[in-house]
């Protein structure tokens, strides 16, 4: 199916600091039909370098991100479900960002640009839904950053919620996930072509970024995925290595397609996330959910290792509410929830049956 994007903009938004942007836009794309009951909305959220563009192919003939489990007959399948995914606030997609024209400047917000927050995403997240008219959505569902968000919207708007479904996802970055974003930060801010920030309308900070991306590639993989995907096999061209060649490549595609502003203020919003909101238990703050859960790990995947999954999991079966839990067998790495298709999709096709039926009876 080819979809377009769309774009939806509000008067303003105040941000978790006090800043108000205004106007502020959101881009966003939908498959599927909503029921006149408006009762088969599902929201997918984007991991850090995503955007709205999920499923099916756009004008420019690029695949969704997700294409694997949206469409008809997939995980989310669009005969029965109306799914919705928007760019994140700060992205580079459409939704308003650093890239984005400063109203009170006419030039761009660069490192202007405020702090924002998972939960400032999320708050935008939210007035689109509403703009939609959907009062409760079906089911939330994502992988890595959009794992985090999942769990903003069950705790923020417990009545807003009937399931979720976080992916591969955290509570809080641990010392070791802030430590590899800011080496990818530190990569970007080095380049001599970031210019502190003002480099839009000149050369853009390409190599920092395009080292940021690999370092960020490495950590999405395993090492058995390494080993059997590249091992140290040369290149007989150029005589450098196959996974050498295969990161250079990922970096400049990366510079092609995204801004590093939004690489840094994005990253940053993922290391200030704290569902628990610095208490030591996330018991207290989960108990605020109303929500049925489907949360799923990796084996292999050790940038969001599954003891992470497992903290909310504990948490949630304290205050005896309704979550499944399944570690996956993969040897992907944390780029399992992208690839590991088969098993993903049954689990889904599955629960969000359960919550039709289950929302069908209230």
């Amino acid at each position: 199916m080819v979809v377009t994007t769309q774009i939806k903009q509000f008067d303003s938004l105040e941000l978790e600091s006090g800043f108000v942007l205004s106007p502020v836009q959101v881009a966003y794309e939908t498959y599927g039909t909503l029921n006149a009951a408006k009762s088969n909305a599902i929201l997918v959220l984007h991991a850090f370098s995503g955007d709205a563009h999920a499923a099916g192919v756009d004008a420019e003939g690029h695949r969704g991100w997700w294409d694997s489990q949206i469409g008809p007959g997939k995980g989310f399948d669009t005969e029965k479900y109306f799914v919705i995914c928007s760019n994140v606030l700060g992205g580079c997609k459409g939704s308003t960002g650093p890239s984005s024209i400063n109203p009170a400047t006419g030039e761009r917000f660069a490192m202007t640009f405020p702090v924002i927050t998972i939960g400032d995403m999320v708050r935008l997240q939210k007035m689109l839904i509403d703009s939609i008219g959907i009062t409760r959505l079906l089911s939330l569902a994502g992988g890595s950053m959009g794992g985090m968000q999942v769990l903003e919207w069950a705790v923020r708007y417990p009545e807003a919620v009937a399931s979720a479904i976080p992916i591969a996802s955290t509570a809080r970055h641990s010392a070791q996930q802030i430590a590899f974003n800011e080496v990818a930060r530190q990569a970007i801010v080095a380049d001599p072509d970031w210019c502190d920030g003002n480099y839009y309308d000149k050369k853009p900070p390409g190599r920092g970024l395009a080292v940021a991306r690999m370092v960020g590639h490495i950590t999405y993989m395993s090492d058995e995925s390494m080993r059997q995907k590249f091992g140290r096999r040369l290149r007989e061209e150029n005589g450098i290595f196959e996974v050498e060649s295969y990161l250079r490549y990922r970096g400049s595609q990366f510079v092609d397609r995204f801004d590093a502003n939004s690489f840094l203020f994005i990253t940053k919003a993922m290391d200030m996330f704290d569902l628990a909101n610095g208490a030591q238990s996330l018991v207290p703050v989960l108990a605020k959910s109303r929500t049925r859960y489907l949360i799923i790990s990796f084996t292999s995947d050790w940038l969001y290792p599954s003891y992470q999954s497992l903290e909310i999991v504990s948490a949630l079966r304290r205050r005896n509410q309704d979550v499944a839990y399944i570690e996956l067998t993969s040897n992907y790495g944390h780029d399992a929830f992208l690839v590991e298709v088969d098993e993903q999709t049954e689990l889904i096709r599955g629960f969000l049956a359960r919550t039709m039926k289950e929302v069908g009876k209230k």
